[in-house]
């Protein structure tokens, strides 16, 4: 016997050992790991309300002193105060602003707009300086039959309306001898300073961004 037990105990065999184990997911992780650090902070702070109760109880003896029970309920009762408060503060920053706030995860932030960049800004400013013009022509032309001036010398309307943006000092073309409401009719288009790409003030009031072969194309081809 003593022979085989030694063979059995010689011979290469496969160990079979070890037990399931369940691990849980990374989010789940983080979930138990959250409400744990909320029930250490919770405890802590009804140790600490109990703690200063009492303290305070030894000065003013009519006061009862504070079981842990009864801490517990006095804190849970605090945050539910707190948490209808800071829900009547969310309500009434959405009111006021309906719309701004987005969700992301358990909180709100305020929705990410898109700035206009540079060349957006100069645009706009462009525009803003002809849409002064405009203001200041159509006012000569209910003053003059709905004519606009023959030219932009002689027309009453101060320099500075017919300067473009920038401090080039250049003026706006002007295009004379148009009335009110004549339909395609270029007005007032910004000199080449801006490239081919200019704003056009038409007799209808309305502004357009045209290429300057189709302002002297609406102009019968002369420049």
């Amino acid at each position: 016997m003593r022979p085989l037990a030694l063979a059995v105990l010689l011979a290469p065999a496969v160990a079979l050992a070890g037990m399931p184990s369940y691990l849980l997911s990374e989010v789940a992780r983080w979930r138990v790991e959250a409400i744990s650090f909320f029930l250490l902070v919770f405890l802590a702070v009804v140790l600490a309300v109990k703690a200063l109760w009492n303290r305070v109880q030894r000065d003013f003896p009519r006061l009862p002193r504070l079981g842990l029970g009864s801490a517990v309920a006095l804190v849970f009762l605090w945050g539910l105060g707190f948490q209808l408060v800071l829900s009547m503060i969310a309500g009434g920053r959405e009111l006021m602003t309906p719309g701004a706030w987005e969700r992301t995860g358990t909180t709100h932030r305020l929705k990410r707009t898109e700035l206009p960049g540079d060349k957006e800004l100069v645009v706009q400013a462009r525009r803003q300086r002809l849409e002064e013009l405009r203001t200041a022509l159509w006012a000569y032309a209910q003053s003059h039959g709905r004519e606009f001036p023959p030219d932009d010398f002689s027309a009453g309307i101060p320099d500075e309306r017919w300067k473009v943006l920038g401090g080039s000092g250049m003026h706006f073309i002007y295009v004379g001898g148009t009335k009110v409401d004549a339909p395609g009719r270029p007005l007032v288009y910004e000199p080449g300073i801006f490239g081919r790409e200019r704003l056009v003030l038409f007799a209808d009031g309305d502004i357009r961004m045209l290429p300057v072969d189709d302002i002297h194309a609406a102009l019968g081809g002369t420049p």
